[in-house]
């Protein structure tokens, strides 16, 4: 084999494994503090950040993406800004301008929610305090948003939601229709249904994302949206 043909060869070879590489690499995402628009009396800004760092870690545990961490942005500029100060290592100081850009902005909406509670194993109210068992049960819809950073446009849009009934036993407390219940927060059915909703957005994602709109894994969550939409229609009633 001539030189010539050994030279274009190996070319062809870089360029191929280049393109391998662009493949590979994973969506860069950053994800928005969630909001609300329905009257929850739970919801704070403190909510808020929750639900973005769930969502956050959630993406990230998939593997799928390449997550980048927005809330501490400033401390990694500040430390930036400390190895350029002079007063770090070289051998340690961290290298500026590396921060990553994101490719798509997450972001969530919950746009409904309901909650329902119904009683069993005899419990007992005495002026706000309650005690015995129950079953809770609560619904969260949350509308979630992919933003191109490039352009600015939505490239995606999917409504999810988590129905989710738990069972518990203890004491609780009702201050001004708040219940402050025996279990921790994140046992309540209301918590489990924002994790559950929070983990159907991070499979939505990557079936849409990563795997392309066209993959099998779609038919799953659009017979989801069409049964949604149905459930939508049918409370209704037109004249």
């Amino acid at each position: 084999m001539s030189m010539k043909k050994v030279v274009l060869l190996m070319l062809v070879v870089l360029m191929l494994a280049g393109i391998g590489l662009q493949a590979q690499e994973k969506p860069r995402l950053g994800v928005l503090r969630f909001t609300n628009e329905t009257r929850i009396e739970w919801w704070t800004v403190s909510v808020a950040r929750e639900m973005q760092d769930m969502m956050a870690s959630e993406l990230a545990s998939t593997g799928a993406f390449t997550v980048l961490e927005r809330n501490e942005l400033d401390a990694v500029l500040g430390e930036q800004d400390l190895s350029e100060s002079g007063r770090v290592d070289p051998a340690t100081a961290v290298k500026v301008g590396k921060v990553k850009g994101a490719q798509y902005l997450i972001a969530g909406t919950v746009t409904s929610f309901e909650k329902g509670v119904s009683g069993g194993g005899g419990k007992v109210r005495f002026k706000g305090l309650s005690v015995g068992g129950q079953k809770d049960k609560a619904y969260i819809a949350v509308d979630v948003k992919v933003v191109d950073t490039e352009t600015g446009e939505i490239v995606d849009t999917r409504t999810i939601e988590a129905t989710v009934t738990a069972k518990g036993a203890g004491a609780g407390l009702s201050l001004r229709n708040f219940s402050i219940g025996g279990d921790a927060y994140k046992k309540t059915a209301t918590g489990k249904a924002i994790r559950a909703c929070i983990v159907y957005i991070s499979e939505y994602l990557t079936c849409s994302l990563v795997k392309g709109k066209d993959h099998s894994c779609m038919s799953k969550w659009d017979k989801m949206d069409a049964k949604r939409r149905e459930k939508t229609k049918s409370t209704i009633k037109l004249d």
